[in-house]
């Protein structure tokens, strides 16, 4: 894909979508490309996630293991769909395995890359901290209305 495919990619990411052409030109040419053939996995469950994936073509599976050890698949998702979000911040553990389902391709993004994004341009910072307090405030929200069944 070519940097302006990237940068519109990114735009189309619910975390990058309010950037502007010169903070995700940033994301776009630090980003890693990686090409995943069918049945190969993109990162596995419980290793330490020090990056997060947009997916760019393709599809995966994301499989957990469930109380057996038998991997259960969760979802199946495609372009546009951001792994591992949290990883770009502080590190994790992956939640889960993605498996391409189909000859895939993903951006790999660094936390280091985020990281000079959040100094290169503070502004970004503070758009995804009100993010976070608006996803909390809705998870707090749907809890709350969901109590009635915790009585």
């Amino acid at each position: 894909m070519s940097l302006t495919e990237d940068i519109r990619l990114l735009s189309q990411v619910p975390l990058f979508k309010d950037m502007n052409d010169d903070q995700l030109r940033l994301v776009a040419f630090g980003a890693e490309r990686r090409q995943v053939a069918v049945g190969q996995e993109l990162f596995r469950e419980r290793s330490p996630a020090e990056s997060a994936f947009i997916i760019a073509r393709g599809r995966f599976e994301l499989l957990m293991t469930d109380r057996n050890g038998e991997p259960k698949v969760e979802a199946t998702v495609g372009p546009g769909t951001l792994l591992s979000e949290l990883a770009l911040i502080t590190m994790v553990e992956r939640k889960f395995t993605a498996v391409a389902v189909e000859d895939a391709e993903a951006m790999k993004i660094s936390r280091s890359l985020f990281h000079r994004l959040l100094e290169e341009y503070p502004e970004v910072g503070r758009v995804i901290e009100r993010r976070i307090r608006d996803n909390i405030a809705s998870l707090a929200k749907a809890a709350a209305a969901m109590s009635h069944r915790f009585v």
